[in-house]
């Protein structure tokens, strides 16, 4: 008897230690050059949540702070074109976090 509660607790120990896995979610992030002196960036996470809100930075090669600002309602996050190379980085914290620099973003 003491076996069986022994494993059953194990069991049950390790089931919940693996719930926070289960809601676990990747973060997307995308950015095209509009051709209008803009950067279009979309945002979202792998399990389909929005990513309303989350921080983004553009940053140079330095990693000085060009630009600053948030995800809109609908996930983007639109800014005037840096004439120095950069960086787009969406970062929704610890882990979650995307860079992009310019050479990857294309019209």
């Amino acid at each position: 008897m003491r076996k069986k509660l022994t494993v059953f607790a194990a069991a049950l120990a390790f089931t919940v230690l693996l719930i926070p896995l289960s809601y676990a979610h990747t973060p997307l992030c995308s950015c095209s050059d509009e051709g209008d002196g803009t950067i279009l960036c979309e945002g979202g996470f792998s399990d389909g949540s929005s990513a309303a809100g989350v921080k983004m930075k553009v940053v140079d090669s330095q990693g000085k702070v060009l630009i600053e600002g948030v995800m809109n309602e609908d996930s983007e996050f639109t800014f005037k074109k840096p004439e120095v190379p950069y960086t787009v980085i969406f970062d929704a914290g610890l882990g979650h976090a995307v860079k992009i620099p310019s050479t990857e973003i294309t019209e």
